[in-house]
């Protein structure tokens, strides 16, 4: 059986770097928080850290981005040489334990990029759950070019509710060597890890995600699309991330003899695997914050795109229900009678409609309750969506392709995977 997730040559710091200089949270978080970035910056000035091979997306587009770039490859050089001294050969286990004690386990590897497609309609082992927006590659895709390493904000989510993928692995974890610890910086808990190498162990976590891809387990899993290409792993967050390793390897492919594709790193990216049935997997709605959109004008827009699409806007047993902020008010709105099976595509159809028409708005999509709200109280329109149930994303995904874009987060902002590990990119 063919496994879309394997292991690989997985880079780590000395060990006498803490975890707290060298983690770095993910570089899509905290877009419209300047202070956050400047803040991250100052913790580690001087000191080895990730925060040198990644590029914040807050700085994507601007003057800067060139000399952000090449900063970065020059870092890596360099970190290849001096710092990144330990190799683990196989997985690494992880386990991150959150503010509140949730502690959600993870295996780091290697997706196998030829097992793995963004494009519309396409049915890969490794599927995106929204739609991904191609013109936001390029500018990521300009990092990863000449770049020595990757280090991975990307997890992906495995549909295991008996847990073997990662299970037997937990059950190990004393016998394994831990390869670090400790307290990460700006509220994001506690990351630990253990190397995965012994054969026996590597061996399992193969079979078991080839186990999760076969077509027998699809078809018993899902059997109103039994027949259909199965589906092993759903990416859970850092979409564009792996679109944009994607889109490097398509590019460098050509360039290669056939047994090249067979063993070149680019043909890989590294990423978390984790059990979307864990406890501590708790998938929480992207809010949207407007821009320089006047309340009422965007309200009536809204009025009119639920007449023209036959919604009707009650608070009586809505089918969806929003709350719309704005530096003064709170209001709850709800509607029934969509042909969206999410609340969030209703959302976005509508703010879509309303963006093409106001080329002087702008939307963000915030993770967390109280960043929407600091907005909103700013003179902008926060809305707050439902809550997502995450039981129903690998069903949505199978039957129905892509969720629209922004529609998940797996925890807090400041619960995202920070970046840690390493790995070689280029022969």
């Amino acid at each position: 059986m063919h496994s879309c997730f394997v292991p690989g040559e997985i880079l780590l710091p000395d060990e006498n770097i803490s975890a707290a200089q060298w983690a770095c949270l993910a570089c899509d978080q905290f877009t419209s928080q300047p202070a956050y970035w400047a803040e991250a910056a100052g913790l580690r000035k001087g000191k080895p850290s990730t925060l040198d091979l990644v590029l914040p997306e807050l700085y994507l587009g601007t003057p800067e981005q060139a000399d952000y770039i090449a900063s970065i490859h020059a870092d890596m050089e360099r970190y290849a040489a001096e710092v990144l001294t330990r190799t683990v050969h196989g997985f690494v286990y992880v386990e991150r334990t959150m503010s509140n004690g949730r502690v959600r386990p993870g295996l780091v590897g290697c997706v196998d990029l030829e097992d793995y497609d963004y494009t519309p309609g396409a049915k890969p082992l490794v599927r995106p759950t929204e739609n991904t927006v191609v013109e936001r590659i390029p500018p990521r895709l300009a990092v990863r070019r000449d770049a020595l390493l990757e280090t991975p904000h990307i997890m992906m989510l495995a549909d295991d509710p008996a847990d073997t993928l990662l299970g037997p692995v937990a059950a190990a974890k004393e016998q394994l060597p831990c390869v670090y610890g400790g307290e990460l910086f700006q509220g994001s808990g506690f990351l630990r890890g253990w190397a995965v190498e012994d054969p026996a162990l590597v061996q399992g976590i193969v079979e078991a995600m080839a186990r999760l891809g076969s077509q027998e387990e699809f078809n018993r899993r899902y059997p109103a699309c039994a027949g259909q290409p199965p589906l092993a792993l759903a990416v859970g967050d850092g979409n564009h991330s792996l679109a944009t390793a994607k889109a490097h390897w398509e590019s460098i492919k050509p360039t290669l003899s056939e047994a090249e594709r067979k063993t070149h790193p680019a043909r890989w990216c590294l990423a978390e695997v984790c059990n979307l049935h864990s406890p501590a997997i708790q998938m929480e709605a992207i809010h949207r914050v407007v821009f320089g959109a006047p309340a009422a004008s965007l309200l009536l827009a809204a009025v009119e795109f639920c007449d023209q699409e036959g919604i009707e806007i009650t608070n009586q047993r809505p089918q969806y229900e929003y709350h719309v902020l704005t530096a003064r008010k709170q209001i709850k709105v709800g509607l029934r009678h969509c042909k969206s099976p999410l609340a969030v595509g209703v959302l976005e159809a509508m703010l879509g409609e309303y963006l093409a028409g106001h080329k002087e708005a702008t939307v963000d999509y915030i993770h967390g309750e109280s960043e929407v709200r600091r907005l909103a109280a700013e003179g902008n329109i926060g809305i707050l969506l439902p809550e997502f149930q995450k039981d129903g994303l690998f069903p949505g995904v199978v039957q129905g392709g892509v969720l629209p874009k922004k529609t998940f987060s797996i925890g807090h902002a400041e619960e995202k995977r920070c970046y840690f590990e390493c790995r070689r990119i280029r022969p």
